[in-house]
């Protein structure tokens, strides 16, 4: 039987697989599109990627509240305290920028994003680390 803790280590440890994906690899694929070709490069992109990133933040919103509805210990709670500096910036930074950036290459746009991202890769990977303890 899978335990609380095991369903948020396999969430958030998906979740840094994709986020570090993004960071290494896609955004910055992306942002080397000119800004003549941005517009329709960014639409395919988010038409590819949103079914991805509601399948991952749906199962990191799962477990994460499985967690809590378990009495979390210390490594678990660090560990939803990173998912949630993760989602926030998500909400917060990207997504806005996403959205104007779907008008039209915006390049100060584009690294303020590129920063943020930064910042969800970084949350992602520290949610995994302080959620191994939390199996043991």
């Amino acid at each position: 039987m899978i335990t609380a803790p095991v369903a948020l280590l396999a969430a958030v440890a998906a979740h840094a697989g994709f986020q570090v994906s993004v960071t290494v690899l896609v955004y910055p694929a992306l942002a080397r599109v000119p800004g003549e070709g941005w517009t329709v490069a960014h639409a395919a992109h988010s038409r590819a990627i949103t079914p991805l990133v509601a399948v991952v933040y749906g199962l990191l919103a799962a477990a994460s509240g499985w967690a809590l509805f378990t009495g979390p210990g210390a490594w678990t709670l660090g560990c939803l305290a990173a998912v949630a500096v993760a989602v926030s910036v998500t909400v917060v930074l990207a997504a806005p920028a996403h959205g104007r950036l779907a008008a039209g290459h915006d390049p100060a746009l584009l690294q303020r994003l590129l920063r943020a991202d930064r910042v969800r890769a970084v949350a992602a990977v520290l949610a995994t680390l302080a959620a191994i303890p939390a199996v043991w």
